[in-house]
């Protein structure tokens, strides 16, 4: 079903338009939008994973999160900016400016509907500036508005204790986190035999990156014919769940607080923004039955 992991009754496409006008409190209802990919991630991934792991994670916490916050996912969006991957094979990706009006469009059509609270969930590292574009052009359209872009598995998580200090470091892809997660949510798709370890080499001048990461614009394919940029093959689903669970666990954190944040509200229209606000039915002025 459309739903996929997320409950039923939290997945904001199946309600009617009538159940949407009648929600109370939207604006301080939470919308999620889960933004992944269709790329390759090495041999041993489908090419779903960056999708799958956003849709997941929000469909966990979603799951977990007390009956009393209103909160939602919508379906996700599954195709992302992915050019640092087109020497693959199966990578689909939009450009940065159809992404961009994509994701606009989206936020335009949540805050039509009456809601002021979105959080773009990124489960894919090429698109963070996006999804930032797109937030803050929403801002300037609408002075009530919260949205929020905001990686996936950048909270707090069990990740960071399952792997090496090379692999915080250094991995970006189809690595230790990305596999075991994949093999809590979709263990029929990963081939653990094909896994193979490959890292970028050290970046060498440390003040641009103390860490060691490239510093400078990269391809996948610029670190080996693999595609993986990590070491994936220690990997195992128990590690998976113990990440989704403490993943899902803070997002069910973030979630609560932002259905209680009040935040500031600029009354002032933004200038030659008129033509995004119209008229929009409601149930209440339907006419009774005869």
């Amino acid at each position: 079903m459309l739903h996929g992991y997320t409950p039923p009754h939290r997945f904001l496409p199946y309600l009617s338009w009538t159940d949407v006008d009648a929600l109370p409190d939207r604006e301080n209802t939470v919308v999620v939008l889960p933004c992944g990919a269709i790329e390759q991630h090495g041999p041993h991934l489908p090419c779903s994973v960056d999708s799958v792991i956003s849709a997941g994670v929000i469909g966990r916490a979603l799951a977990l999160l007390p009956a009393d916050i209103p909160a939602f996912a919508m379906a996700p969006i599954t195709y992302g900016k992915s050019e640092e991957h087109l020497h693959f094979p199966g990578t689909m990706t939009l450009t940065g400016t159809t992404l961009l009006a994509t994701i606009v469009e989206i936020g335009e059509s949540v805050y039509r509907s009456g809601f002021r609270k979105l959080v773009f969930a990124n489960g894919h590292g090429g698109q963070p500036q996006v999804l930032e574009m797109a937030a803050r052009e929403l801002r300037l359209r609408h002075g009530d508005f919260v949205v929020i872009p905001h990686g996936v598995s950048r909270l707090p998580n069990a990740s960071s204790k399952q792997v090496s200090e090379q692999e915080k470091k250094l991995a970006m892809h189809a690595g230790h986190s990305e596999t075991a997660l994949m093999l809590a949510l979709a263990p029929d798709t990963v081939h653990m035999e094909r896994a193979v370890a490959a890292m970028p080499p050290v970046f060498p001048i440390s003040l641009l990156s103390p860490d060691g990461r490239p510093a400078c614009a990269w391809t996948a394919r610029d670190f080996g014919p693999t595609g993986i940029i990590g070491d994936p093959t220690t990997a195992t689903a128990e590690q998976g769940v113990e990440i989704l669970e403490t993943l899902a666990a803070s997002w069910v954190q973030v979630l609560t607080e932002l259905h209680a944040l009040r935040w500031v509200v600029r009354p002032e229209a933004t200038w030659e923004r008129g033509h995004h606000t119209g008229f929009v039915q409601t149930a209440a002025g339907l006419a009774a039955p005869a």
